[in-house]
Formats: structure tokens, sequence, C-alpha cells
């Protein structure tokens, strides 16, 4: 499992390598609020934020992690070659909930597409079913297009989500 906003240091689970975020430190903002700073155990991700594109998902984004919601929250699925989810405060990939309440609705913009490594996308269990699980991508997934979100990118510390996902898993991606 690997955590949002900042992960200190790792722990180890049989079978479950699980990345913890240090629960007294925050997630750090950009003074234009066009970035959110990542800081993992394995170091630093920068994400760029589309307001432009996804408003709304990135205001819940930005918001949650300014509240401190991803503060020793973990990332709690990892798929090689594929992306990490984070986001959960159960850690079961079931829980969760925005800004707005439960869950609002999808922001698709035809322009972006799931074409690389480094792609923000919320995470849901169907359309319009977005809470405050996100992904990031680690290869191409053209078949995500117009079923998730994207509300931004890597900018800076891509080695860092690359080596998150290369992390040996259990069955259940964990």
């Amino acid at each position: 499992m690997i955590f949002c906003s900042s992960i200190r240091t790792a722990v180890s689970l049989p079978a479950r390598p699980l990345f913890l975020l240090d629960p007294h430190s925050t997630c750090q903002m950009a003074t234009d609020a066009q970035h959110v700073v990542l800081e993992t155990s394995m170091g630093h991700i920068t994400i760029e934020l589309y307001w432009d594109h996804a408003p709304k998902t990135c205001k819940n984004f930005y918001e949650l992690a300014q509240r401190g919601y991803y503060d020793g929250i973990g990332f709690h699925r990892i798929i090689s070659d594929f992306m990490i989810q984070g986001g959960d405060p159960t850690g079961t990939g079931r829980g969760g909930s925005s800004i707005y309440g439960d869950k609002f609705e999808d922001e698709i913009h035809p322009a972006l597409k799931h074409t690389g490594a480094g792609i923000l996308s919320m995470a849901n269990s169907g359309p319009n079913t977005n809470g405050s699980q996100f992904f990031i991508t680690l290869a191409p997934t053209p078949w995500l297009d117009g079923k998730h979100t994207i509300f931004g990118r890597v900018s800076d510390g891509m080695n860092v989500v690359k080596r998150m996902g290369l992390v040996s898993t259990d069955s259940n991606d964990r």
C-alpha cells in the first residue's frame, strides 16, 4: 500500500508492502494552487493540476490535501506497468469521500487522454462516483479514456512513481 501526501517511512508487512505517510506532515501546496507535492518515503512527487479542464475535481483533490485528509493514507493498490492508486482512508479500495459529500460527477474532457506514464486520474466504481481516490498511470492506458476524470500529471518525481510501481505486491495488488 502506498499513501498520499507525505510518505516518510516504508513499513513492510508480510507479502504486502506499505509506504506510510508521516502523520505529522502535510501536502505542500504551491502558492498558485497549480501544484501539490506528495512527500513519500521514496521521494517527492509534484503534481500539476488541470484546473481549466477539471475544476471541480482539482478543487476536491487540492482541498482534501490542504485539509490533511491524505496525511497518513497510503497507496493501497499497485499494478506494475499500469498504475498506483491511493486516497482511500480505509486502505481497502472501497472508502473515501469528497469535499462535496459522498461522491461527485465526472469531468471527462475530450482533449485529455491516458497517453503515458504520469497521468493523474480519479479512481471510481462507475460513472459519477468520484470521491477521494486517485491513481497515477505507469504506462499508456487508453482503455480508461472517457471513464476516469483526468485532472493532472506528474511534473516532477516520475522516477519516484516508477519505483513505486516496481514494489512487490500480492495477488490483490497490495
